[in-house]
């Protein structure tokens, strides 16, 4: 009996599902702001994306290199990180546009502290910050993804159990 090998797209929707049902979860409990809380997406994107790794080698039944599982758990990292840049593009377009005014009230509060930069250029600064949010906010998505992502299938592939056998067909 021939094991089924799960896609890297199937792995991708399920790691970004759990992401995105969390943010939604932190948003409509007022705890968007929270930076700690926050940071569990990362720890839900890396560990899915090490778990990814480890669970094509097993499916696999070990006989894969180093360079298969990364490949895969690369192929998870780019299907989330197309994800959740679709979802952050509707997320501030439709979703909760309000946090863009909240992201910009911070954004102006951390300058007005600074104290070193004129009302002008805060009120320019702010323009072009509220412009260009959701552009910055969908490459920002991609390039933490993809390092992230990067960085887990490295781990993942490390430390996923293989022993390849080159006469056995893949």
């Amino acid at each position: 009996m021939e094991n089924k090998i799960t896609p890297a797209w199937t792995k991708a929707l399920i790691i970004s599902l759990i992401c995105i049902v969390y943010g939604l979860i932190l948003y409509f409990t007022g705890q968007m702001q929270n930076k700690a809380l926050g940071w569990v997406q990362f720890i839900f994107l890396f560990g899915g994306i090490i778990w990814s790794c480890i669970n094509y080698a097993k499916q696999m039944n070990g006989n894969v290199s180093f360079g298969n599982a990364f490949g895969h758990g690369f192929k998870v990292t780019a299907g989330i990180a197309a994800i959740l840049a679709v979802y952050t593009f509707i997320a501030f377009k439709f979703i909760y546009p309000e946090m863009i005014d909240l992201s910009m009230d911070e954004a102006r509060k951390n300058m007005e502290a600074k104290g070193n930069v004129s009302e002008d250029q805060i009120r320019q600064g702010i323009e072009i910050g509220r412009k260009f949010f959701i552009l910055f906010a969908v490459a920002g998505v991609l390039i933490v993804t993809a390092l992230i992502g990067a960085v887990a299938a490295l781990i993942g592939a490390g430390v996923a159990k293989k022993n390849p056998n080159p006469f056995e067909q893949q």
